[in-house]
């Protein structure tokens, strides 16, 4: 037995998400035996909101089409309770049906010329009417009254997104009050009325998961939470008005509404987000994850997910400290494969938990984002700008097998002190207490890869004269730039990206090759930075590159080969070799720091093209950087992420294999073992190791340890590994 609350022992979850027709099909004792086969220690129930399980008290809730006298909430809450499992009730609570809107008009939100918003059939509410300032306490202090649940979820509680202006009288009310401008006319960044219309809805969604918090606890005791649903895409967080930082910041557990990956971010994206929530949230803290039992991609809600896809989302979640929770629609299915997932995969996570939870990561790189960055800097465009270079760092790293994890901007200093660089991605929006932070971490003797208009936008994301950041990276900005990041135009008449990257100095005149004689003399010996690269004097770019003045005394190894012609294939020859306009500056400093700026879109390029150049040089200047300061080194064949933690006594390694067929295209259709691996870790002061244990392959396995470093062998990995030190 534990005096722990429920929020911070709960490990793993299920929910069947109860439709309409379910009254009639719900069976209650086969799901209590599923339960326990997947070893779920809390259930997710819906309760109310649009669609309410139970007697309501409320006219206008909406009673289930199928319920009929039934209390089915109650029901299966009571089954619930009869297994010893936590239960949270379930509220989808931003959108009502036509009687209710008819009874309260003023209620609903509002286009410009006065019509209702709606999805569907359905008329959605405004968050700054009664609605949800009276009407859902009450309905949340009912269901506790009738059932006392340990909390609730809410999977649409921040209303409408920012890409819609809500016109009715309360909003106009509301923030002509708090700013003296009437509403903005229309989505438009340039205006600073639209620009605090942003920030006061971003404050309105924090006193609504406030207010829901006070009636929670007021009616249900101190640890009856109302925990809401995030993202688990900072883009969508974003645009649904959610902070993740204050949101995470003021509460016990993250219910993360993350089921399934895109071809983009990969399955790698999982372990990503978990360790960017619990760097908000807090490791010794949970974020149980709906994953989904359905296929996602496209979307078909009855019909079973690839047990693999499924699978390796969950296992990759894992690897970020994720907790397990299935998630099923519908309380009866045709096709029955999708109960074959979760089960085994969470009879696993059960028998491993005291490795699979209260731990912290071990890394030597920080990528820095900020939620700030994405609105004013990243507006509209912010997967260009914002996402894309996030995910190109990342990308780099986890092929390079660098262990990082995401830094908020604002946590540079707290986290800062156990890494060994710090990248900033296109970070366009830094405060002047985070470029100080930077700047300490530097002096430190901490290294620094800086990228593209990091540090040129003020906190509206208007660009001011230089870099903030212009003293450190040793270059000042022309507020010009070549090339572009997406092209006008496709394929053959995108000229404006058929750039190139020269690195020098050229080698090519002794690289085996035709010859002119023209070739340029060997002048020295490239910068570290160009490892890999001796058979090339250039690279494909095709991006954009930002134009600057290097301060004297900075290496440039790489400048811009301009544009030329792609098609037809007779005119493709370079009209200008070399631009002599730099494409990467790299500084060090006097305490020790090293420091880059990367110019060129490098890592919106490589996370949107995937060329292994690209990611191949990312690498190699964030090891520079970093001074090859890196506690993992993991040798052996195919793309695997690495997720490396520490506990008292222990080290825990994650392996996730990535180099599956499907790996870029989902759903997944087979595994692709790889293997053997050569494991290397720097070993903290209380971690004395006597072997080493594979918990997948359940076995143990030998271990040497060599100038404070143990050494290991993994012999293969067909979804995952965990080695435990």
């Amino acid at each position: 037995m534990t005096d722990q609350p429920w929020y911070r022992t709960t490990a793993r979850w299920g929910q069947t998400n109860i439709t309409e027709l379910d009254p009639t099909r719900y069976d209650i004792d086969w799901w209590r035996m599923h339960w326990r086969r997947s070893r779920v220690q809390g259930v997710i129930i819906n309760a109310g909101g649009i669609v309410a399980y139970y007697p309501s008290s409320f006219p206008l809730q909406h009673r289930a089409e199928h319920l009929g006298n039934r209390d089915l909430f109650g029901e299966v809450a009571a089954a619930a309770r009869e297994e010893g499992l936590v239960v949270v009730a379930r509220m989808d609570s931003n959108r009502a049906h036509a009687p209710f809107f008819e009874a309260h008009p003023d209620w609903f939100a509002r286009r410009r010329d006065g019509a209702p918003y709606r999805a569907g059939e359905l008329y959605i509410t405004c968050v700054n009417s009664p609605y949800y300032e009276t009407y859902l306490p009450g309905v949340l202090q009912e269901i506790i009254e009738a059932y006392k649940p340990e909390g609730f979820a809410d999977n649409s509680w921040s209303g409408l997104g920012r890409d819609q202006v809500c016109y009715c009288a309360h909003c106009a009310a509301g923030f002509h009050d708090a700013t003296g401008h009437a509403l903005p006319e229309a989505v438009d960044w340039d205006d600073p009325a639209y620009r605090e219309w942003v920030r006061w809805n971003y404050a309105r969604r924090l006193a609504i998961w406030d207010l829901n918090n006070r009636t929670t606890s007021d009616a249900g005791g101190e640890h009856c939470l109302w925990i809401g649903m995030n993202s688990g895409n900072i883009l969508n967080q974003a645009r649904a008005f959610r902070d993740y930082k204050a949101i995470c910041e003021r509460s016990e557990l993250v219910f993360l509404d993350n089921q399934s990956r895109t071809a983009e971010t990969g399955f790698q994206a999982n372990a990503d987000m978990g360790a960017l929530i619990h760097g908000l949230l807090g490791w010794d803290k949970l974020v149980p994850e709906s994953m989904a039992m359905y296929q996602r991609s496209p979307v078909f809600r009855v019909g079973s997910a690839s047990v693999l896809e499924s699978r390796m989302w969950m296992l990759s979640g894992f690897a970020g400290t994720i907790q397990p929770w299935w998630h099923h629609i519908g309380a009866y299915h045709e096709d029955r494969r999708q109960y074959w997932t979760a089960p085994p995969v969470m009879r696993w996570h059960t028998r491993h938990e005291t490795r699979l939870l209260h731990r912290r990561p071990v890394a030597a790189v920080g990528v820095v984002w900020s939620q700030e960055n994405v609105d004013f800097f990243g507006r509209d465009v912010a997967l260009d700008l914002v996402a894309r270079p996030y995910w190109g760092v990342v990308q780099a790293l986890i092929r390079a097998r660098i262990p990082y994890i995401p830094v908020h901007a604002d946590h540079i200093a707290r986290d800062g002190a156990a890494l060994s660089a710090i990248v900033l991605p296109n970070v366009g929006v830094l405060t002047a207490s985070q470029c100080d932070a930077v700047r300490a971490f530097v002096a430190k003797g901490g290294g620094l890869l800086a990228t593209g208009l990091t540090s040129t936008r003020d906190g509206d994301g208007e660009p001011g004269a230089d870099f903030a950041l212009a003293d450190l990276l040793g270059v000042h900005w022309r507020g010009t730039h070549r090339g572009v990041l997406d092209p006008a135009t496709p394929n053959w008449d995108a000229w404006d990206v058929h750039s190139y990257l020269r690195l020098k100095p050229e080698l090519r005149a002794r690289v085996d090759g035709p010859m002119t004689g023209t070739e340029r003399a060997i002048s020295g010996e490239r910068h570290p930075v160009l490892a890999g690269f001796e058979a090339t004097d250039i690279l494909p770019f095709g991006g954009r590159l930002e134009e600057i003045d290097a301060a004297p005394g900075a290496t440039v190894p790489l400048t811009l080969v301009p544009p030329f012609p792609i098609y037809p294939p007779e005119t493709a020859w370079m009209r200008e070799p070399d631009s002599g306009v730099p494409a990467l500056i790299l500084n060090e400093h006097n305490a020790g720091g090293r420091v880059a700026y990367l110019p060129a879109s490098l890592d919106h390029a490589f996370a949107k093209n995937n060329l292994p150049d690209h990611g191949a040089l990312l690498a190699n200047i964030v090891r520079w950087a970093a001074q090859d300061r890196v506690p993992l080194c993991v040798d052996g064949p195919g793309l695997v992420d690495c997720r490396l933690y520490r506990q008292p006594g222990h080290l825990v390694l994650h392996l996730v294999n990535l180099s599956h067929p499907g790996t870029w295209r989902p759903p997944l259709h087979e595994l692709t073992p790889v293997g053997p691996f050569e494991v290397s870790l720097k070993l903290p002061e209380d971690v004395v190791p006597e072997g080493a244990r594979l918990l997948v392959a359940d076995r143990d396995v030998p271990v040497t340890v060599e100038d404070g470093w143990a050494r290991l062998q993994v012999a293969w990995v067909s979804d995952h590994e965990v080695v435990v030190v």
